[in-house]
């Protein structure tokens, strides 16, 4: 069981599953409209060109740019992309699907390449 827990102004909380997946119900208008914030998708941002990474392809090619190196490791090459610099021990992992990708991803990548990269809200 994972989600996140949601408080009301009555002090009850419950544990939303999928908060990205949740419509307006009857259940929250009918407890006084208090309804739980949607959570905003996040977009990780190339800062030097401004241009928003959509692909594996575009972060790859700035990540190489940047001196990293795809890491090829047989235990994990079927649900994992991984990317190493030779002059570090930092490893980037990231779900093959990029449909996946998410904030925890882009934080990772912003904090072990200062100044290049930004995580804003969509």
């Amino acid at each position: 069981m994972s989600g996140v827990w949601v408080f009301n102004k009555n002090g009850v909380m419950k544990l939303v599953e999928n908060p990205y997946n949740q419509s307006t119900s009857s259940e929250s208008s009918s407890s006084g409209g208090n309804q739980p914030q949607r959570l905003r998708r996040k977009i990780l941002v190339h800062l030097p060109t401004n241009d928003v990474v959509s692909s594996y392809g575009s972060l790859e090619r700035i990540l190489k740019g940047l001196g990293w190196e795809r890491y090829y490791n047989e235990d994990n090459a079927d649900h994992l992309l991984q990317f190493h610099k030779r002059t570090s021990i930092d490893l980037i992992s990231l779900p093959r699907d990029f449909s996946k990708f998410n904030s925890i991803h882009m934080y990772d990548i912003v904090v072990k390449n200062p100044n290049v990269f930004h995580v804003r809200d969509m």
